[in-house]
């Protein structure tokens, strides 16, 4: 069974923006608080994700590539809301760090995410990151699909 552990950030510097980036485009087709079912373009590829809650940190994950034309009938179907982000992907230390720029509803906010192999692994901290929002569920994709960053009281 696939274990992904990660933790969340919010992003309080430039120093991410040199890394080069990546159009992602996703939408959910079922939400809850202990799973989430995804799809996913990203490039000329596509992906069909399932996630169940272990902890706030931890979470049981099934990726599977698929059609593209698949992904896009579900996104203009099954998906209520479709978002679309940059990704760039930042080596610090010995850890590669996700950082996510949105846009649309979500537009002004940046996410980093680093993936680890335990818990309680200790990594690099870089210096553009911000406050940790991995307890927060509000800085989930799947809760940000449904509730604009941009639709959040001042």
């Amino acid at each position: 069974m696939a274990m992904e552990i990660e933790r969340r950030f919010l992003v309080s510097g430039d120093g991410w923006r040199t890394a080069p980036g990546r159009v992602l485009k996703q939408g959910f087709i079922a939400v809850s608080r202990e799973r989430v079912v995804r799809v996913r373009i990203d490039g000329d590829t596509a992906w069909l994700t399932i996630k169940a809650m272990v902890t706030h940190t931890s979470r049981h994950e099934f990726e599977y590539a698929i059609p593209m034309a698949d992904a896009q009938t579900m996104l203009d179907t099954l998906c209520p809301a479709v978002m679309e982000k940059l990704r760039r992907r930042v080596t610090v230390g010995s850890h590669v760090w996700e950082v996510d720029e949105f846009f649309g509803d979500n537009a002004g906010l940046v996410l980093a995410e680093v993936e680890l192999a335990q818990e309680d692994e200790a990594f690099v901290t870089p210096d553009w990151l911000g406050e940790e929002v991995t307890q927060d569920g509000r800085y989930t994709n799947a809760h940000l699909s449904q509730h604009p960053y941009g639709h959040w009281p001042a």
